[in-house]
């Protein structure tokens, strides 16, 4: 099932939307997403002394669809499978370009009020939303579907939502394993697009064993200088277990988040021998997960309008605190993000400050196995940090955490938008000098940056925009030590431009007719 070719997925649909511009009323498309969440402990064969059950969750997604006319009757279905978490929530440039299932998932109602034909009125509407999706929540800070990546973010999860008398309640859960295949006990787990090769320590090219995640040094040690956080990793987590309480009051919005992700525990192992080389990493088979607590509140809410004489004043305040342990079984102490801002909207004009901060690590009394670095989760990066996108992305993250003062502009025309926005960043927690040549007890100036971001949007037409970029990053010396552990090794200005042509058709439009 794996090997489906999937372009036949974007055939079919070609096909559908060809054949329905003919005629509607003879085309039949439908759907199916069919979720299976297996306990397994002797399937098929007797599991070993001393094996541990296996479990995880398959998913099967089908499109049919049929054409019928008087001589010609035609129908075809086309289906994809695959276990949860068999890949990780996102990949990166290096996995290649890749055709997926981004989405595929149903909805089901369980209740609701408008509804005669369902019985349950206790609460006003209950459904049940299962399969491959994405988790948008309030402004995708630390839940969202990393849109502007080109291959974005999704979850396989299944998530209850209840709507009652003004408040919303999520609850969602997830589990990933990565093979349902016969004789696999426990459930261990590491992503599915770990590389399948790696270089030894003598550039000797070497095949990557199951549940083995090669890093850079000996002692697990990350490939950067800097830590990654989870909107940067190649593993992903084991389960994660979800609550999102929602209620607005008045024009005031209050949104609580509690989210626990659960991390399998490792151990640090190496392949290869004396004369090919060694490959260091981690080894997936122990027992048992590290489990990360993240909780918080935000707050969002908005004064007067837009054609007033002060304008219309959109505002936000929140915080979130961390506690458990990392994924890499560092115990989480002190960790917090927090931040507000505000915009002022007069007309088309609105402009606005803000300032946050994520905790970082102080280097000087930082205790070993503990770490207090705010990870952001499985947010949006691009839209909050920069659009160069130096924070808490694939590139690594200050080991000092990150403060973030910022200042926005927006006009909004007819057709173009055009948006400036100024950040100057800082390290939140005291960061030590370790180069040769420093003095004992140095550290270095909290200062990274400044970056400018200018876009400008233009809608073409009402399926097509074109958007045209230019971003500078103005950094020191403490920006390339905090990336890349050196000082005057690189260039203190970065500079990047791009120009987007997003084309989203809807092609069962029918224009109005005058």
């Amino acid at each position: 099932m794996r090997n489906l070719d999937k372009s036949k997925w974007g055939l079919a649909l070609l096909l559908a939307v060809s054949i329905a511009q003919q005629s509607k009323a003879q085309l039949s498309l439908t759907g199916q997403v069919r979720t299976r969440t297996e306990v397994r402990d002797g399937l098929g064969n007797l599991s070993p002394l001393g094996a541990t059950a296996a479990a995880f969750t398959s998913q099967r997604t089908r499109l049919i669809f049929g054409y019928k006319w008087d001589r010609l009757t035609f129908g075809a279905s086309l289906q994809d499978v695959r276990v949860w978490g068999q890949d990780a929530a996102t990949i990166s440039n290096a996995d290649g370009a890749k055709l997926s299932t981004h989405e595929a998932w149903a909805e089901l109602v369980l209740a609701n009020s408008a509804d005669t034909t369902i019985g349950f009125k206790a609460i006003q509407n209950l459904s049940l939303k299962i399969g491959r999706q994405e988790l948008v929540y309030d402004d995708v800070r630390l839940l969202g579907n990393l849109d502007w990546l080109q291959q974005a973010r999704r979850f396989d999860a299944a998530v209850l939502m209840a709507q009652h008398l003004g408040w919303a309640l999520d609850l969602g859960v997830g589990f990933n394993q990565n093979t349902d295949g016969f004789g696999v006990v426990g459930t261990n787990y590491v992503a599915g697009n770990v590389p399948a090769s790696a270089l030894s320590n003598r550039n000797v090219t070497l095949g990557i064993p199951a549940g083995f995640l090669p890093t850079a040094g000996k002692g697990g040690a990350p490939m950067l200088a800097s830590p990654l956080g989870t909107n940067g990793q190649n593993q992903n987590f084991k389960s994660f277990q979800m609550v999102y309480l929602a209620r607005k009051f008045g024009q005031t919005k209050a949104a609580a988040l509690f989210f626990k992700d659960d991390f399998s525990k490792y151990r640090i192992d190496s392949i290869g021998n004396a004369a090919q080389g060694v490959v260091y990493g981690r080894r997936y088979d122990q027992t048992g997960v590290n489990s990360r607590k993240t909780y918080g509140l935000m707050l969002t809410g908005q004064l007067g309008n837009a054609s007033s004489k002060l304008g219309k004043v959109q505002w936000q305040a929140f915080g979130y605190a961390q506690s458990g342990k990392d994924r890499d079984g560092a115990t989480i102490k002190g960790a917090y993000y927090y931040g507000a801002n505000f915009m002022i909207q007069r007309g088309n004009f609105s402009f606005g400050p803000g300032y946050e901060v994520l905790s970082g690590n102080d280097g000087f009394t930082q205790t070993a196995g503990q770490t207090s670095k705010f990870d952001p989760l499985y947010g949006t990066p691009h839209k909050h940090w920069g659009y160069m996108d130096y924070f808490y992305v694939g590139t690594g993250s200050p080991a000092g955490g990150l403060s973030n003062g910022f200042l926005k502009f927006k006009q909004a025309g007819k057709r173009l938008i055009t948006t400036f926005d100024i950040h100057y960043f800082g390290l939140a927690a005291a960061t030590p000098n370790k180069l040769a040549d420093a003095p004992t007890g140095a550290k270095i100036d909290s200062k990274l940056g400044i970056e400018y971001d200018l876009v400008l949007n233009y809608g073409l037409n009402k399926f097509t925009n074109v958007e045209l970029g230019y971003s500078v990053m103005s950094g020191t010396n403490s920006l390339e030590y905090a990336k890349a552990g050196t000082m005057d090794k690189t260039k203190k200005i970065g500079q990047w431009a791009y120009l987007m042509i997003n084309i989203r058709p809807d092609f069962f439009y029918t224009a109005s007719k005058k």
